[in-house]
């Protein structure tokens, strides 16, 4: 894992990777090249590579109220998954959000995605709700770090 680099999309390439891994993972709710833009002026986004290849991405949606809670999200493709590419991934994520002061960390994942589901739950994560998104069909779970 000495090879694995972390990077914050800085350009169309980058981003476009960061867009891949998500639209992957997350086919139910696909985001175009804008919308990815739009995110990284909003979140900290990073992607990780191995070597060139790459592996996964990461999202920090900063603490916005005053609860104080920061959304983590990290995601792995399928090939790289049970490696420790997820939990490198997560930590940095983890320690981004506590330097931007979340008291409380949440994530939220497809339901569908039964290895983000266990990831989020070896991680401490418990269940808080579930929820349709309006056109959707499969459900969203939210959990909260315990």
């Amino acid at each position: 894992m000495s090879d694995l680099r972390f990077q914050q999309p800085d350009g169309d390439a980058t981003l476009k990777d960061w867009q891949y891994v998500h639209n992957v993972i997350i086919p139910t709710h696909i985001l175009s090249l804008e919308e990815v833009r739009e995110r990284s002026e909003r979140h900290h986004l990073e992607i990780a590579y191995l070597n060139d290849a790459l592996v996964g991405c990461s999202t920090v949606r900063p603490p916005a109220d005053d609860t104080m809670t920061a959304t983590v999200i990290a995601r792995v493709l399928a090939s790289h998954r049970g490696q420790g590419f997820g939990d490198a991934l997560y930590a940095r994520g983890l320690h981004r959000a506590r330097e931007l002061g979340a008291r409380v960390i949440e994530t939220v994942v497809l339901s569908s995605n039964e290895d983000g589901l266990r990831f989020a739950q070896k991680h401490g994560f418990v269940e808080t709700e579930r929820y349709l998104l309006p056109g959707d069909t499969i459900p969203w779970i939210d959990l909260r770090l315990s």
